[in-house]
């Protein structure tokens, strides 16, 4: 049986890859901890003021100091990047930041709660974790 292969599907890893994130070199983890760590206060306050939305999330973790979706860089912060949610099925934002080269920090702020966890790239959305297959 593969690992992963759930209930013994053959092939299921590699079929399903692209849901699976790259490791983390133990740099980029320790570096993307610090962050999501700075992250997290501010999805938190933003969760209670009821302010989820994409534009006052992004404005708001700029402020950090990170730079706005542009190329990835180990020098600075890392690159942020802010998505909405479906405003009529699940008001939101989700956050990804590219803190190195393998190393992210993923979280969503939306009505009912938040969350900020690290994890490495995903091999073909980078930063944020895969809707479905090709």
């Amino acid at each position: 049986m593969e690992p992963d292969s759930h209930d013994g599907a053959p092939h299921y890893r590699e079929n399903n890859g692209f849901k699976f994130a790259k490791d983390m070199s133990p740099a980029g983890e320790q570096a993307a901890r610090a962050e999501a760590a700075r992250i997290e206060p501010v999805l938190k306050r933003l969760w209670k003021a009821k302010a989820w939305n994409a534009e006052r999330v992004r404005e708001d973790l700029l402020k950090l100091g990170y730079r706005n979706e542009g190329p990835d860089s180990d020098q600075g912060r890392g690159t942020l990047f802010v998505q909405a949610h479906d405003p009529a099925g699940n008001p939101g934002s989700s956050v990804a930041l590219n803190v190195r080269h393998d190393a992210c920090v993923t979280a969503f702020v939306q009505s009912t709660n938040y969350e900020v966890k690290v994890n490495g790239r995903f091999m073909e959305t980078g930063c944020f974790e895969p809707r479905g297959g090709h």
